[in-house]
């Protein structure tokens, strides 16, 4: 028996719903979201947008709507894509309205409400603003706000549904973005053969070359990619030369501090072989490409980390028994869990 723990929200759900519902109008029903036990709390204050089978219907609509972008053709599910762990490996940078492109790669989405912030750069630090950046970026969706809320609002479905979820038909960029926050929340991988282990789960164990991957990652790897989120959710430097094309100075453009020169926010490592390409730029399309960069290819002028001024020493074993390992972190599950998956938007 799967031990999780769930988190409920009903008297905020209850104190919420009474405050912002039309007279008469039905309440919307509350979402019990189930979470592993051995996870860490929740960052996220679900309290004040409590999750509802309808704020969630309504966020998952709105994450697959391409109608939202300024040309209608680029949705927050064009690049996040289910299959790839709602990350996009089809090219190295992210890709918007017109045929812009971004100067990042695509992060993955899940296990959101644990983050403390968020893109690249750890810029947004809030989950309900996270898609205003993606909405209003000419790279990305590239729509000003109040076109969207306008769109949002002539549509009579999208009226009915806020009705649903929110109490009345007003669209406001709260709401959107609350409802977005919702589904998002839902968004959560911790079904892998890794999370069985964890979970001591009859009949499940690592093979030779898992557990001899596990022993390495632990090693070499768990400071930074700390379990069982497998990230620690800060920003650092990995030692990637600076990309003279993209002239992206990581996490210094948000705190203007050279102290931050070069810094990302350290990925999870859950789905970390369906969410190719890797690092900010996409520059590697095979895992084997970032343990040869961590093995000899760390750049001393690029503010490297200081458990990476030496480098990871990987040998060829190590390799190939971490990508065994890896192996063990896909949540077919979550790939392909229903729930989730793109909404055919007929209206």
């Amino acid at each position: 028996m799967i031990k999780r723990s769930i988190y409920i929200v009903i008297l905020f759900f209850l104190v919420w719903a009474c405050r912002d519902t039309d007279r008469g109008a039905p309440a919307p029903e509350p979402y019990v979201l189930k979470l592993p036990d051995y996870f860490p709390a929740v960052t996220y204050d679900m309290s004040q947008n409590p999750l509802t089978k309808q704020g969630i219907a309504l966020g998952r609509r709105l994450f697959y709507d391409p109608r939202l972008s300024k040309d209608s053709t680029v949705s927050c599910g064009f690049c996040h894509q289910q299959f790839a762990a709602f990350s996009h490996y089809d090219h190295p940078l992210s890709h918007g309205v017109f045929n812009n492109t971004g100067t990042r790669t695509v992060p993955t989405l899940f296990n959101l409400i644990f983050q403390p912030d968020f893109m690249w750069d750890g810029g947004v630090n809030n989950l309900e603003i996270q898609p205003l950046t993606p909405l209003t970026d000419p790279n990305e969706m590239g729509e000003d706000l109040q076109t969207v809320i306008n769109k949002i609002q002539s549509n009579a479905v999208y009226r009915s549904m806020y009705k649903a979820a929110f109490g009345s038909e007003e669209v406001t960029t709260q709401r959107t973005f609350r409802a977005l926050a919702q589904f998002m929340a839902t968004l959560n991988s911790f079904e892998s053969k890794y999370d069985s282990i964890l979970r001591k789960e009859p009949g499940v164990t690592f093979t030779a070359e898992e557990a001899g991957g596990y022993a390495t990652f632990q090693a070499k790897c768990a400071s930074c990619h700390k379990e069982p989120l497998l990230t620690d959710g800060s920003a650092r430097s990995n030692g990637l030369p600076y990309n003279v094309s993209l002239h992206d100075v990581g996490r210094m453009k948000i705190t203007n501090n050279t102290a931050d020169y070069l810094k990302f926010k350290v990925p999870s490592l859950r789905n970390i072989l369906r969410s190719q390409p890797y690092m900010h730029d996409g520059r590697f399309y095979d895992i084997f490409q970032v343990f040869e960069h961590y093995d000899h290819g760390v750049d001393a002028q690029s503010n490297p980390d200081p458990l990476l001024k030496s480098g990871i020493p990987l040998n060829a074993r190590e390799q190939r028994e971490l990508y065994f390992f890896f192996q063990t972190l896909t949540d077919m599950r979550f790939i392909n869990n229903p729930a989730t998956s793109e909404v055919l938007i007929q209206d």
